[in-house]
């Protein structure tokens, strides 16, 4: 074990526990799972019984004494107090609600102080590396199109406050929401952390555009990428599968901390 990387999970539902089994199933032997910590503690000791490697449930407070790296499988509201715990302890932090970011508008500078690094998980989004490269030379716009089921929309505050009922479909798609990325994040903090990794990834919050549409005749989110560069122009699509287990959850989310971690331990990496 003192050879593998220590992995811990900060937060335990859904993700959480797609992660864990599959670290316990071996599918990173570079990386062992050693800690969990959770809202509901006991719930937590109770999800983790099963699982071979016998990970510590702790408080968040105590989790980056037994790990390497932590992955935060919470909430964009969880994720300013798990970043401030991971990142003061000099950890790495491997980040999947990016939309809380703007919540914690130091972060970077807080990690950089502590000695901690982040990572941020972004399976959801097409074409990041592409994106990356193209912002070493000038972006000139970002727009980013999302359609997503209307009943994953119908408790958001945003929507309701709009005057949109959407606990009966429309017929047809709606637009719901046309501004900043920023904005795209405060309006559906749990949604968007796909506009947030665009944003960090390219021209920044205020300059990234998003469209979001309320449509009937999806399965699972789908994100359409347009970027135009001096370098590139770009044309890319995303759609999302809902989670077996949990369809208010795309089922990406698990593969893409699993490829964050497979590209900082294992010998070979492919893309930047």
């Amino acid at each position: 074990m003192s050879t593998r990387t220590r992995i811990g999970l900060a937060g335990f539902g859904t993700v959480g526990q797609d992660v864990a089994r599959r670290l316990d199933n071996g599918a990173l032997p570079e990386a062992v799972l050693t800690a969990v910590t959770a809202r509901d503690l006991d719930k937590a000791r109770g999800n983790a019984a099963g699982l071979k490697s016998a990970p510590k449930v702790v408080k968040l407070a105590e989790l980056a004494e037994h790990a390497d790296v932590i992955c935060e499988c919470a909430t964009a509201g969880a994720l300013p107090e798990i970043a401030r715990a991971v990142l003061g302890a000099g950890k790495t932090l491997v980040i999947v609600s990016a939309g809380g970011i703007p919540d914690f508008p130091d972060m970077v500078e807080y990690a950089r102080q502590h000695g901690g690094r982040i990572r941020i998980a972004s399976g959801a989004l097409p074409g990041l590396d592409a994106i990356r490269g193209a912002n070493e030379g000038q972006i000139r716009s970002v727009k980013l199109r999302t359609q997503l089921r209307p009943d994953s929309l119908v408790k958001e505050d945003y929507i309701k406050r709009q005057g949109f009922d959407f606990t009966t479909p429309p017929k047809e798609p709606v637009m719901v929401f046309q501004g900043t990325a920023g904005e795209a994040a405060a309006a559906f903090p749990r949604h968007f952390n796909v506009a947030i990794t665009l944003s960090l990834g390219g021209i920044g919050f205020d300059k990234t555009q998003v469209e979001v549409w309320a449509d009937p005749t999806v399965p699972g989110a789908i994100h359409n990428v347009e970027v135009d560069a001096e370098d590139v122009g770009l044309t890319m699509q995303s759609r999302n599968r809902p989670s077996a287990t949990n369809p208010r959850t795309s089922r990406m989310v698990a593969p893409s901390i699993m490829a964050a971690l497979r590209s900082m331990v294992a010998t070979l990496q492919v893309g930047s």
